[in-house]
C-alpha cells in the first residue's frame, strides 16, 4: 500500500483544507467566520462549500437571524472520518520522507 493512499484529493486546495479544519474544531461556522477566517471571496468560499457539501462532508443550514439570512456550515461524521484519515496520511508521508 502507498503512503499516499489515503490522502484526499477533495482536501487538496487549501480554501476547502481550512473548512473543513474549521469545522473539525467548532460545532459549526457561518459564512462570514469562514470567509474572514480563510481570507475567501464570497464565490470562492461558495463553490468550496458545494464541493465539500457533495461529497456529504458538511452539511448546510440555512436561516434567518433578525431577519437576515444566516448560512452555517458543521462537519458531517463521514467528514471528520475522511479527514482525520487524511491528516493521518500527510502525518504518515512527513515522518516517512
Amino acid at each position: 500500500m502507498s503512503i499516499i493512499n489515503n490522502i484526499n484529493k477533495l482536501f487538496d486546495h487549501r480554501i476547502r483544507l481550512g473548512i473543513m479544519s474549521v469545522l473539525m474544531v467548532n460545532e459549526y461556522a457561518d459564512f462570514n467566520t469562514l470567509k474572514e477566517l480563510l481570507d475567501a471571496t464570497d464565490g470562492n468560499l461558495a463553490s468550496h462549500t458545494k464541493a465539500l457539501e457533495k461529497a456529504e462532508y458538511i452539511k448546510i443550514e440555512k436561516q434567518f437571524i433578525n431577519r437576515k439570512p444566516n448560512t452555517r456550515y458543521s462537519a458531517t461524521k463521514l467528514g471528520q472520518a475522511e479527514f482525520k484519515k487524511h491528516i493521518e496520511a500527510l502525518e504518515k508521508l512527513i515522518k516517512n520522507t
